[in-house]
This record gives structure tokens, sequence and C-alpha cells, in this order.
């Protein structure tokens, strides 16, 4: 539990009740989705893969990797986000193994275990992004590929995901990111590096308000997502 701002951990934790409300604070979200969704399983054959996702909250990708007929193992810090998560999938029927558990202390029990593990919109949430990525690592299959989402530390990040996003159009609370926080795409590399893992792909996630729908792009100067591989054979 080190690895955690409790602040943070009280500000997803309040907006739980409305987390799988398509219109409520977390608008956005549902929006990226299905982009996010689609990057991944263009990456790996989900059906019967093992699949870890990180940082669930209240479980949109999570089911939705499940739907895919993933075995997903989904975890996170917030306990209201996580019943949340469980009495959406009694509703729906979809099967998520969610655990109240850290990254790090997971990656100690079952070291090489998962086919694909999605790390989306955590990075920039906790104190050391780089253990987090290290112990995603540590979990991988020789051959698995970890995906990642966070915000690029530019100008147009935070008039977008920021200014924009939290005061003008108020689709986020106000608080929600912290500019310090981002990570530029190239320091993100340089921790998939350094733990072994092999960049596959940078793409953008452009999402159009007006449109309340998400798409990839090549632009990564505000929202982008990141491939990484651990080498070895499959």
């Amino acid at each position: 539990m080190s690895n955690v701002s409790q602040a943070e951990l009280d500000k997803f934790n309040s907006l739980a009740s409305r987390w799988w409300d398509p219109q409520g604070p977390q608008k956005a979200l549902h929006a990226l989705n299905p982009a996010r969704l689609r990057y991944v399983a263009d990456r790996v054959a989900l059906r019967d893969a093992t699949v870890l996702d990180v940082g669930c909250g209240g479980g949109l990708l999570s089911e939705a990797l499940a739907a895919e007929g993933a075995r997903v193992t989904a975890i996170d810090l917030a306990p209201d986000l996580l019943k949340v998560a469980r009495l959406h999938g009694l509703e729906s029927g979809v099967q998520v193994d969610y655990r109240q558990q850290s990254v790090e202390s997971l990656a100690a029990e079952r070291p090489g275990s998962f086919d694909a593990i999605t790390c989306m919109e955590l990075l920039e949430h906790v104190p050391d992004p780089v253990s987090v990525v290290a112990a995603c690592a540590t979990l991988l299959k020789p051959g698995g590929r970890l995906f990642l989402s966070t915000l690029n530390r530019t100008p147009a990040a935070f008039a977008l995901a920021i200014v924009g996003a939290e005061y003008v159009a108020r689709m986020l609370p106000r608080g929600t990111h912290r500019y310090r926080d981002f990570i530029r795409p190239s320091e993100l590399a340089g921790w998939l590096r350094g733990q072994g893992l092999q960049l596959e792909d940078v793409s953008g996630l452009a999402y159009a308000p007006w449109r309340d729908a998400a798409r990839l792009s090549r632009r990564t100067d505000v929202n982008y997502l990141a491939c990484a591989r651990r080498p070895g054979a499959a």
C-alpha cells in the first residue's frame, strides 16, 4: 500500500456511485473505452487469454475485456470502486475476479502469470509510476504485452485535459489531474526499457466531446496509448 496517495483514493472513491453513468463524471472514460479495447484486441487474441487490469476502477475496461472472452483479474485500491465493479458484474453477468490489491504485491505472488496487462489512466495518479511499470513487467509471461495509457506533459495537454476538461467544460471534477504528474512518451519508453520490455507502439487517443467518442490518432501530444512486449516465446 506504499505506492498510493490517500487523497487520490478518496477522490476516486467519491466518484464510485456514478461510475457506470455514461452521462456522469466519468463520461469521457465511457467514450474512451471502445478505443482502448480495440487497441488491445488488435494486438492480443483475447479469447481465453489471461489478462490483468491494473487500476480497474469501477470495471469499465475489465468487463469489456471479459466480454471478449478473456479471463480477467482486475485490481484496485479504492474499496468503493471495487464494490461498484462487483455489483455491476452481478447485473451484467460478466465474470471478473476483482481484488483490492496493489500491483506490487500481486507481482510478488504471481510472477509471469499474464498474457496481457492493461494499466489505463493510472500512472499519473500514483507517487511512483516506475514501480507500477516494474511490477507489470514481472507479472507478464514471456511474449506477453503491457498496454498503458496516460497524458503527455505538454502545453496542449494542460490546456485540454486540465483547463478545458476540468474548468471550462467541467467534464471532469476539478483536481482530477496535476500537470506535473503527466508523463512524456520518451520518459515512459525509458522506464519500459529499464524493465527489459520492448516498446512496440505509441498511438494518440483523440477525444471528441461534441461526438462523445474517441479514436486512435497519430497525435500523442495529449492522451496516448503505448504497447510493450516482454521478450521470449509466447
